[in-house]
């Protein structure tokens, strides 16, 4: 077995492929009108695409830390971005989704495990936290491409508000993640510079760390704030309120359609 691992140990799972597939197939009928259920559409299309995204999160974590030293993550699974090999699938993918069902909100997804002994240097640890939520902001770059490149000529409408609402979610995705708050990429990050009496007080709050973040959001004010920040954030990449709105407003099929975001069918 070489340095990088095995080639089994690093081809991509037939899941993972069929979650692309998924999101190819749903992402044409939003595009090409083809769907008789324009919102059943966007739905499987910003959910496969969200699941698309938390794979590559954690494969972003995973393969940052093989070549940091951890080969480890190969034997784990964690190269195939078959998300049923995560520490937690449930945390992993069905929280996320149903988080994004319930409020539209991109939650963190669950973690996979790096052997942070095998590892040296505190920038490579500050590296490898850094890596996930780097994929969210990839993502949210490539999603609103056509909205700052100016570039929406020709993007069917649902496939516009489709985007957005993908868009809202890699944003908030990404700054959750960024939080310097135990359990979360962005203590990870800072995590290496802290002296070790601090980081051996600080461990034991780690489980609780996305919990307390969450109650947070509970509060009407703190929620007001975080989602203003992810406003501001993707009005800089040129998607307008309405877009995002509209993106949601599709995205939940199941509830009455406000009107102004009907999708004029040919």
């Amino acid at each position: 077995m070489g340095h990088q691992g095995s080639r089994s140990e690093r081809r991509i799972s037939s899941v993972f492929l069929g979650i692309v597939a998924v999101m190819a197939v749903t992402g044409w009928a939003v595009w090409t009108q083809y769907a008789t259920s324009t919102g059943l559409a966007v739905f499987l299309f910003v959910t496969s695409a969200w699941i698309v995204s938390l794979c590559l999160h954690e494969y972003a974590h995973a393969r940052t830390a093989l070549h940091s030293g951890d080969l480890s993550v190969g034997a784990k699974g964690y190269l195939t971005l078959n998300p049923l090999k995560y520490t937690h699938a449930l945390l992993s993918i069905i929280l996320p989704v149903l988080f994004v069902i319930m409020g539209g909100l991109g939650l963190p997804g669950g973690a996979v495990y790096i052997e942070r002994g095998r590892i040296r240097g505190r920038w490579k640890h500050s590296l490898i936290s850094a890596a996930g939520p780097l994929t969210n902001v990839a993502f949210a770059i490539v999603c609103t491409a056509p909205f700052w490149l100016d570039a929406l000529d020709g993007v069917p409408q649902a496939f516009r508000f489709a985007l957005a609402f993908l868009a809202l979610l890699q944003v908030s995705a990404a700054i959750l993640n960024f939080l310097p708050v135990p359990g979360l990429d962005g203590y990870g990050i800072i995590e290496p510079w802290l002296s070790y009496g601090v980081r051996r007080q600080v461990e034991p709050l780690a489980p609780f760390g996305l919990i307390a973040v969450f109650a947070l959001l509970w509060i009407p004010e703190v929620n007001a704030f975080f989602f203003d920040v992810v406003r501001d954030v993707l009005s800089a990449l040129g998607v307008s309120d309405l877009e995002t709105y509209c993106g949601r407003d599709l995205y939940r099929f199941w509830q009455d359609t406000n009107g102004y975001c009907a999708i004029p069918q040919d």
